[in-house]
């Protein structure tokens, strides 16, 4: 099969890429694996703020996400403009909320909102009279909060149909294959996957965790790998929760959507069965995730879990990898950096515009693949 540009991977980051791309007149092919795909198991956070998981869990990466702010910030704003021209995906952006249960920890957030703040994100500090002002189901061990207001959610069903009901009605040829391995030469690249060889002359590698096993073989090292994160959601219910909502100390996330159902994730473990199987729910991840949700607001002690999953997150050095790869220049990463649904569109933006020569909608010299190490022939 022979094409303008072959895009590998069929999630958020590659269909957004495809429709730039198809738009622009360029005959593309999209190529999907459909293994654990990172986009269809997502929970909907838009994420801005420097989530207290990740800092905890990644302190060499917390500097690359830092740095990034900016980057984030403008990532869950585009998301307004998918929506108004792709449809409705139920996106709310009234803010995220991160609480406190101790002097220490609102010392935490008073340190974080004053790095965030000078990368130009929209945080203020809640007492706990504040906080009751703006989300009244708040439980009665908090003691305060940080609100980021550039912050937000969406429901990823609605999001990922509209999506995907747009590439299908571009008419662009789309396939169920995993490539295995890329050629790249001076005047295109070859793709091998399981069911077919496919031709092109510009590659965009938009495979989450798997881009870089699969970038090996052109002489660089990138890190990508999976983890495997639980997630729950619930009945709908009459509580009406604004916010995306977070932890400075626990790893959680909570939201609803305007079904009244409440999502709760925020990065429980899952246990990795390998590509071909779905992630394995945990027992603990389930009643330990719904139990902080519980404390947090009480509210959600009442429901039922309707349904319990788990999915594939990505992670590399803490930041996104855009751009051409400094050996084989006709493949382009598009791999967004931690908070992978709230970055694609952009990363997604960005990598299709390098493709077709444009100026980018945002700089992508700090994320170029470059930084990774070259292997030796």
């Amino acid at each position: 099969m022979t094409t303008d540009v072959l895009v590998i991977g069929g999630g958020i980051v590659g269909q957004v890429a495809a429709l730039d791309l198809a738009g622009a007149g360029a005959r593309v092919t999209l190529v999907d694996a459909g293994e654990n795909a990172g986009s269809t198991a997502n929970a909907g956070s838009l994420h801005v703020q420097m989530q207290s998981r990740f800092i905890r869990l990644y302190p060499d990466h917390a500097p690359n996400v830092e740095r990034a702010l900016p980057f984030y910030a403008q990532a869950a704003a585009l998301w307004a403009d998918l929506e108004a021209d792709l449809g409705p995906m139920d996106l709310v952006r009234n803010g995220g909320l991160m609480l406190a249960e101790s002097a220490d920890q609102m010392r935490f957030l008073e340190e974080k909102a004053r790095r965030e703040e000078a990368k130009g994100l929209d945080v203020v500090l809640l007492d706990r009279a504040a906080l009751d002002t703006v989300a009244p189901w708040i439980g009665a061990d908090i003691v305060g909060a940080e609100l980021c207001r550039n912050e937000g959610k969406l429901n990823p069903l609605r999001a990922n149909t509209v999506l995907a009901a747009r590439t299908a009605g571009l008419g662009m040829k789309t396939v169920s294959d995993r490539i295995e391995a890329l050629e790249a030469t001076a005047s295109g690249v070859t793709a091998r996957g399981r069911k077919g060889r496919y031709e092109a002359s510009e590659v965009i590698v938009a495979a989450a965790w798997g881009s870089g096993a699969l970038v090996r073989e052109l002489g660089i090292e990138i890190p990508t790998a999976a983890e495997p994160l639980h997630m729950n959601i619930t009945e709908a219910c009459d509580q009406r929760i604004d916010h995306l909502v977070q932890h400075a100390e626990r790893s959680i996330t909570l939201k609803q959507f305007k079904t009244g159902q409440i999502v709760i994730g925020g990065g429980w473990p899952a246990t990795d069965r390998g590509r071909n199987t779905v992630p394995g729910v945990r027992q603990s991840s389930l009643t330990g995730n719904v139990a902080l949700a519980a404390r947090l607001a009480p509210a959600i002690g009442a429901l039922r879990v309707i349904r319990t999953w788990a999915g594939m997150n990505t992670t590399a050095d803490g930041a996104s990898i855009i751009g051409r790869l400094p050996q084989a220049s006709r493949v382009v990463m598009a791999v967004p950096g931690d908070a992978g649904y709230t970055l694609g569109p952009l990363v997604a933006r960005m990598a299709a515009a390098i493709v077709l020569e444009k100026d980018p909608p945002a700089d992508p010299a700090p994320f170029t693949p470059a930084r990774f190490p070259l292997l030796s022939a």
